[in-house]
């Protein structure tokens, strides 16, 4: 099926959700009314850019007629105003359609959990994955969206070992998908005396909030172990058995949660985790079996592959899958990640269009 037959398609698919939502009684269902409002959210801006297309199409169609039969030089003139202004509309509103028609990844508009993890490096890369917590806390509040600390390992001197927190937001996974890899920082650390620059690594995992439906959990299949939390968090925190460890068994994951002084919150905290991490490994599963029959497209979302470089000396941050520098890194680590996320985006989408021309 072309585009523009796929688009005809979706139209009279869109004007058939219109009419049975327009019927009395149509809302006595609430779930097919719920899923059929959901669906014409998703078709409207299809079927309203294919409608501008269309009166495009047609105004071309019009120009040529005129410049075939007319004679006179002001109307022929005025006609080949409107035929140029017509197929520039045509030609950019095609672009936008292709695009609207990229299959939406079904996990965009989660909420998220991200995870980071301090790799090599020892302190210092502890005090990196601490900046990049920080640096997503801050794009989130940029955007509105709300932040909940889940559980963290702190060094006591400013860093952090491991944290993960959830991001509550219209579409946060559509926005970091793409942040899930290895980062690198090279910097003078503030112990080096001799100014030499080191290399140290954080590890990010960006995965989408699970629904009880997207993970079925069998109680049968994972053990909790309560103990007394450690670390800051009052005495209250200190001196009970609030901390919850859950240990899956069948994929041996291990989830701690310890931030809450109700051992019940830590519970729902941590499975909330857990079921996260097992629907991230379907996910992966499903994106390598994909990714076998097609060209990749922004890197492999495998939490090992080398993404990004945050150079201090220099000023700079480099994104290696699209190689991508920009010499803002104080705007960066101060949560200004709009340009990368944009250029990232952009690369994928390519990636997604080249994909469907091949098909």
């Amino acid at each position: 099926m072309d585009i523009y037959s796929k688009l005809s398609d979706l139209e009279h698919k869109y004007e058939d959700i219109v009419h049975e939502l327009s019927l009395e009684g149509a809302a006595n269902d609430t779930k097919r009314f719920t899923e059929l409002c959901k669906r014409q959210g998703e078709l409207e801006p299809i079927v309203s850019t294919y409608s501008k297309y269309k009166q495009n199409k047609d105004l071309e169609a019009e120009s040529l007629e005129i410049l075939s039969t007319e004679k006179d030089p002001d109307m022929i003139a005025m006609a080949k105003e409107e035929l140029s202004t017509a197929r520039a509309n045509m030609t950019e509103l095609e672009n936008e359609l292709k695009i609207l028609l990229i299959p939406k990844d079904p996990n965009d508009d989660k909420n998220i959990i991200v995870e980071i993890r301090a790799g090599a490096g020892g302190e210092e890369a502890a005090l990196f994955a601490n900046s990049l917590y920080r640096m997503y806390s801050h794009f989130a509040e940029k955007k509105g969206w709300q932040t909940e600390l889940l559980s963290f390992d702190d060094t006591g001197i400013g860093g952090m070992k491991e944290v993960e927190f959830m991001v509550k937001g219209k579409g946060a996974y559509s926005f970091l998908k793409y942040e899930s890899g290895v980062h690198r920082v090279q910097r003078v650390p503030e112990t080096e005396t001799g100014g030499r620059i080191h290399t140290s690594t954080a590890t990010v995992a960006i995965m989408p909030e699970a629904e009880p439906e997207d993970v079925v959990l069998n109680e049968k299949d994972y053990r909790i172990d309560v103990m007394r939390a450690s670390g800051n968090g009052g005495q209250c925190v200190n001196t009970t058995d609030s901390a919850v460890r859950l240990t899956h068994i069948p994929t041996g994951i291990v989830v701690s949660c310890q931030d809450e002084k109700s051992q019940l919150k830590n519970k729902d905290k941590a499975l909330k985790v857990l079921r996260s991490r097992l629907y991230e490994l379907e996910q992966q599963k499903a994106h390598d079996e994909e990714a076998a029959k097609r060209k990749s497209q922004i890197g492999t979302g495998d939490r090992s592959e080398k993404i990004r470089t945050y150079n201090y000396p220099q000023g700079r941050v480099t994104d290696h899958r699209i190689k991508l520098t920009l010499h803002k890194l104080d705007s960066i680590m101060n949560g200004d990640l709009d340009e990368l996320i944009d250029s990232l985006t952009a690369a994928d989408q390519a990636a997604k269009l080249s994909n469907m021309e091949e098909e």
